[in-house]
């Protein structure tokens, strides 16, 4: 059983990197474009519609709606289109990890969060 979700969870995450490049392909359609991105930004975000820590709840928008949205874009996307985005995300899987990245993302996350206390202070001093 655990091999068989560590299995689902490789293939979501697969699919979720091939629509984002789908995305960026001109022989996308523009609906399909859209929908692919809010589809990826939503599996990529670290804000969830339901959040995690709410027991049983938080994991299901997880598990329920990224796959159907990742189901829906499939669809409209050509099968020539995705088979390719399918097998270069499979591949970008296998490489490593940049921290560099990670740590830059970090620091904007936190230089954003600064922003908001500070501006939030501003707003409730004055």
């Amino acid at each position: 059983m655990a091999a068989t979700l560590n299995e689902w969870a490789r293939t979501i995450k697969r699919d979720v990197h091939a629509l984002y490049l789908a995305a960026r392909d001109p022989r996308t359609p523009w609906y399909a474009k859209a929908l692919a991105v809010c589809v990826a930004g939503y599996a990529l975000s670290p804000i969830d519609l339901i959040p995690d820590f709410i027991p049983v709840v938080g994991y299901l928008d997880d598990a329920i709606l990224v796959p159907l949205g990742i189901l829906a874009v499939v669809k409209m996307i050509p099968p020539e289109v995705m088979a390719e985005h399918r097998e270069a995300a499979a591949l970008a899987i296998d490489r490593p990890v940049s921290r560099g990245a990670a740590v830059i993302i970090a620091c904007i996350w936190a230089a954003s969060a600064a922003l908001a206390g500070w501006l939030a202070y501003r707003y409730f001093a004055g």
